[in-house]
């Protein structure tokens, strides 16, 4: 028998469990990447967003506690999120129960959320409340042993229809750059 603490009152806490935590840490390490931002990430971010015109992209590492953006494009002024007209802007770091692409680390496949309300799984994260976040896609980055390295992910401020496209582009993308850091290529990322 198992047993479920409490949970805050409206806010499902479902991030999932990362047992590969340790060795991701590792491979990252020796790969040099997971702890610094790199200029050529942002420009792959940059260039994640001007494919899908979505206001936020991200290359993300996770480890045991956190997330790491190494690559990370935001729109140059927070979106109005709140009643009172104000938002936020995402920094490089988020602790690992906000966003969604600890989901997709765990579930080693793609993840697409048109309209986050429409999943209560996903619509008490973090996220939602302080950054605005109503759309999700993203792609885990797998290297050649199988290892999930991080994620590349578009997020946007309103209900984005991905569709078929958009899955399959955020998945090209995300294999084409699991291969390149794999082989140090970080000169000339950007899409």
């Amino acid at each position: 028998m198992s047993y479920d603490p409490p949970r805050p009152a409206g806010r499902l806490l479902l991030t999932p469990e990362d047992k590969e935590a340790p060795a991701r840490i590792h491979r990252l390490r020796g790969l040099g990447l997971g702890d610094h931002p790199e200029p050529a990430l942002d420009a792959f971010a940059y260039g994640l967003a001007e494919l899908t015109g979505a206001p936020y992209a991200m290359v993300n590492f996770l480890g045991e506690e956190g997330q790491f953006f190494a690559g990370l494009h935001t729109p140059a002024v927070a979106p109005a999120v709140r009643g009172d007209g104000s938002g936020a802007l995402l920094g490089r770091v988020l602790p690992r129960d906000h966003g969604f692409c600890p989901h997709v680390v765990s579930r080693r496949k793609a993840l697409v959320l048109e309209d986050v309300s429409d999943y209560p799984r996903f619509a008490g994260n973090p996220v939602v409340d302080e950054f605005g976040i109503r759309s999700y896609l993203g792609a885990p980055l797998v290297d050649s042993t199988g290892m999930v390295l991080g994620t590349v992910s578009v997020t946007d401020i309103r209900p984005r229809a991905w569709g078929r496209p958009g899955l399959a582009a955020i998945k090209a993308q995300a294999a084409d750059l699991a291969a390149r850091l794999e082989r140090g290529e970080t000169d000339g990322l950007p899409l």
